[in-house]
């Protein structure tokens, strides 16, 4: 009888070894080529090589070896069809009953310093995918075993049964033309941004499962956490979670948008969101400085929220932390003494995030039924815009910076959006409301005697001249908006008629 046939060739050769003699005593024939071929010979495995079967020797550096007929018809074969075994023995070919193969390392290949595209050119696997992908299709015959996790699997059923079970090689095969599907995506990335193209035809992307969820936004949805290969580090897909307990699914969603806030300031900074929205944000000259002021700005809020840092939470820092009841805290590092008094508390998830900036924005994905969104990050800042000032007062250097900080929040908000801001901490903030004075009305009631002398941004401009004065009648002294309404001129006269410094950016920030 002739031996089962097992072919072998990988890039991670996790494993390996061991799993190949255990084939070779469960009675297969192995074959293999290059590195994989050499791994095996070493450790005393008899192994053919592909130009053992296919009489053709590897060409053209090796990037053809494997692309024969003695390989392609022995993957393909029907084992129950008479016409396809008449054809394998006119041929003089013998079926391969299992292929074990992982692909070149495209990906790890991008991801070095300074990779030149004919690296990556090279590192784009033909034989490979094109094995796996004739294998799993013919999984009714063919065991195909991409990932080494799956070895010991494949192994006890061939020891228990003498082969794989149909449902066991219909997961194989399913993890198959995922895998396959997710390193042409990266490929496919990889090549659409070496051509420049920003919003191609077709979009293909992938991401790899990072964490099951207990569940969604609600306990009766289910719900997963995937992370995007080559993604941004600065995100909370890369954080490192150092104590508490596991991340949920709304848990990731708000500790999103605070570090989203959080990355527009290079001054200590301190951001507390709740349900998505920043509840408070204060900035100063320590991170101390800095949560002083974000826990002022919404006290009653920010219980069971969370807070994003951009400098180390110090032994002081984290002392007051530890006073009220928070979800997570955020931070590139935290003393060790902060440490020792933040994970005191059992719950309390702390993350660390190395705060670097992006090698290049990512594209902004919603999905919708049916479909999916695509369009870039809102970058812009007060830096990009094109500055007008048409009420007759000017902000005064003060009014400027509590301009600033407005700006730099209100675009994170959910609109329409209203922020109230001193120069170094938000007092009010008015979100996701119907109309835009709803949210002002929202944001000054916030405010309350604090709105006297501080200043307002809106996230888009103002339809009419409603919200100016009722910034006014709260003691607000300047505003910062887009501009673009066929009634500006009334929120002008609005703003000279009280002494109000106003602010056009020309740009709006709409959140939905």
């Amino acid at each position: 009888m002739t031996k089962k046939r097992a072919l072998i060739s990988v890039s991670d050769k996790n494993g390996i070894t061991e799993f190949a003699k255990n084939l070779v005593s469960l009675g297969f024939e192995l074959i293999s080529t290059g590195g994989t071929k050499k791994a095996l010979q070493e450790q005393g495995i008899p192994v053919l090589s592909v130009s053992d079967v296919t009489g053709f020797p590897e060409i053209l550096e090796g990037r053809v070896k494997t692309l024969n007929p003695f390989i392609h018809g022995a993957l393909l074969a029907k084992h129950d069809d008479e016409q396809h075994q008449q054809q394998l023995n006119e041929h003089q070919i013998q079926p391969i009953q299992l292929v074990c193969v992982n692909l070149y390392p495209f990906q790890q290949t991008i991801e070095k310093p300074g990779v030149t595209v004919a690296d990556a050119i090279e590192n784009i696997d033909i034989g490979g995918p094109t094995m796996l992908r004739a294998s799993a299709k013919n999984h009714q015959y063919v065991t195909v075993v991409v990932d080494p996790a799956d070895y010991q699997t494949v192994l006890t059923e061939l020891k228990s049964d003498g082969e794989t079970s149909l449902a066991t090689r219909r997961k194989l095969s399913a993890k198959v033309f995922r895998h396959t599907a997710a390193y042409d995506a990266l490929i496919a990335e990889y090549m659409t941004d070496l051509a420049q193209e920003e919003m191609p035809e077709k979009l293909t992307v992938t991401y790899e499962l990072k964490q099951a969820l207990r569940y969604g936004e609600n306990p009766h949805q289910n719900a997963a956490f995937y992370k995007r290969p080559l993604g941004s580090t600065f995100s909370i897909a890369n954080a490192e979670q150092l104590h508490g307990k596991e991340l949920s699914y709304n848990n990731i969603n708000d500790a999103d948008a605070a570090l989203q806030i959080v990355k527009e300031f290079t001054e200590p900074a301190a951001v507390a969101v709740k349900h998505m929205n920043p509840c408070g944000v204060g900035t100063g000259k320590t991170g101390y400085e800095a949560f002083t002021k974000a826990f002022a700005a919404d006290p009653v809020s920010i219980f069971g929220g969370i807070i994003a840092f951009n400098q180390e939470v110090d032994a002081q820092t984290a002392q007051k932390l530890h006073e009220i009841f928070l979800e997570i805290i955020i931070a590139p590092s935290y003393s060790e003494e902060a440490l020792a008094i933040l994970t005191g508390k059992k719950n309390l998830r702390l993350l660390t995030i190395p705060f670097e900036q992006a090698k290049k924005a990512e594209m902004k994905m919603t999905t919708i039924e049916g479909g999916l969104l695509v369009q870039e990050q809102d970058r812009f800042t007060l830096e990009d815009a094109n500055i007008t000032i048409p009420t007759k007062r000017q902000p005064t250097d003060e009014e400027w910076e509590s301009l600033k900080l407005g700006w730099k929040v209100v675009k994170h908000v959910k609109s329409n959006a209203i922020v109230v801001t001193s120069e170094d901490m938000t007092i009010g903030i008015g979100a996701g409301q119907m109309n835009r004075v709803g949210a002002a009305e929202i944001a000054l009631k916030q405010a309350g005697k604090k709105a006297e002398g501080a200043s307002l941004a809106s996230d888009a401009f103002f339809p009419m001249g409603d919200t100016v004065e009722a910034a006014a009648k709260a003691g607000i002294t300047a505003i910062i908006q887009p501009g673009g309404s066929i009634r500006d001129e009334d929120s002008i006269k609005k703003a000279d008629e009280y002494g109000i410094a106003m602010v056009f950016t020309g740009v709006r920030h709409f959140k939905h």
